[in-house]
């Protein structure tokens, strides 16, 4: 196996420039790193990763914390993360929290003693009160919308302006009476910001552009976004002779269900209901009839978040000013197939 002594005889050069070279060093002329790139190539040499992060007092791991594993959103999200981490020569560890505080809470304490040399931190749990437990001695970002304007990178969706293009999109064709099926909340006029509350004032905002009255019956709240209580709720809102003639559901999840209870009960998929939900997972595609969707741009997201976490771990001097964090948001299309009319598999519609 060749030796970087082996590389720098080949090429003409010093060890130290071989390893200017590997790192990246500004300030090697372009005739020598090409020079050192073509010894390195002929006699296959491979950079040792481990000895590498071991001088520097690394790992090479970093934990990615999310709710759960098993949905279709964040298993994307995962696959995304893992791919953009590829780039920077580091390993994922996946931990599930179950949207819980005290599990959001552990990760982020436990980080260091897990051997992580930073977390990507997806927050459903711990909220702005928890501001001040994220000044730990290592890098973080999170992802979602529980908190803002914290010591650490924050990647986010556009939840509001994505979630009042697609229900604009139900009244540009034709949808008068637009059902939100979202989440718990929203019944003491005090809500936490979270994704489904974020997604049901886009909501609101469209239909007062449209001058759409805001009738609370067409408010449907679940205890949990899964495809059962999706496919509970279409039922019974058809059961009960709701009036509607398009559903905005604020996830891919929920709207497969609700796709599956307007089907039991009867309900042609897009001629007497439209429906749309948000994330455009796999999946989505695939539906008979398939969903429209917002895509949030997952792979920008992940790699934003990865390209922050790679940074704060590179630099040399810990303990950043608050002002110089970053909070991203990324750009977003609506996605029109088969449940909204499209008549192509994949219509986009660019915003942000």
């Amino acid at each position: 196996m060749a030796t970087i002594q082996d590389v720098a005889k080949a090429a003409g050069v010093s060890a130290m420039t071989v390893s200017n070279v590997i790192n990246d060093h500004p300030n090697v002329r372009k005739a020598t790193r090409e020079k050192v790139l073509a010894a390195m190539a002929r006699l296959d040499y491979r950079v040792n990763v481990a000895a590498r992060n071991l001088r520097k007092g690394r790992t090479g791991t970093v934990g990615l914390a999310v709710p759960e594993v098993n949905s279709p959103y964040y298993g994307r999200l995962a696959a995304a993360i893992i791919a953009a981490a590829e780039r920077y020569s580091l390993r994922v560890c996946i931990e599930q929290t179950g949207a819980s505080r005290e599990n959001e809470l552990d990760a982020l304490s436990l980080s260091r003693n897990r051997l992580y040399d930073g977390l990507i931190l997806s927050t459903v749990g711990m909220g702005p009160a928890d501001v001040e437990l994220l000044k730990v001695d290592h890098p973080v970002v999170i992802l979602g919308e529980r908190i803002f304007g914290g010591p650490v990178d924050h990647v986010a969706m556009p939840n509001i302006d994505a979630s009042e293009a697609a229900t604009r999109h139900l009244i540009e064709r034709g949808c008068r009476r637009i059902a939100i099926v979202r989440g718990p909340g929203g019944d003491s006029g005090e809500e936490e910001v979270d994704v489904s509350s974020l997604r049901f004032t886009g909501y609101q905002q469209a239909l007062r552009s449209a001058g759409l009255p805001a009738d609370p019956g067409l408010v449907q709240s679940l205890e949990t976004l899964t495809m059962r209580a999706g496919a509970l709720c279409a039922r019974e809102m058809v059961r009960s002779g709701l009036d509607f003639d398009g559903v905005f559901c604020v996830t891919d999840t929920v709207a497969m269900g609700v796709l599956r209870g307007l089907a039991d009960a009867g309900v042609r998929v897009p001629e007497q209901v439209k429906v749309i939900g948000f994330d455009n997972v796999e999946e989505s595609e695939f539906l008979v009839p398939s969903l429209s969707t917002i895509d949030p741009d997952h792979d920008t997201m992940a790699r934003r978040a990865v390209e922050l976490l790679a940074g704060r771990i590179e630099q040399t001097e810990p303990g950043e000013p608050e002002a110089d964090r970053e909070e991203f948001v990324s750009r977003f299309s609506v996605v029109v197939r088969e449940s909204t009319g499209g008549n192509d598999t994949t219509e986009r519609e660019d915003k942000g």
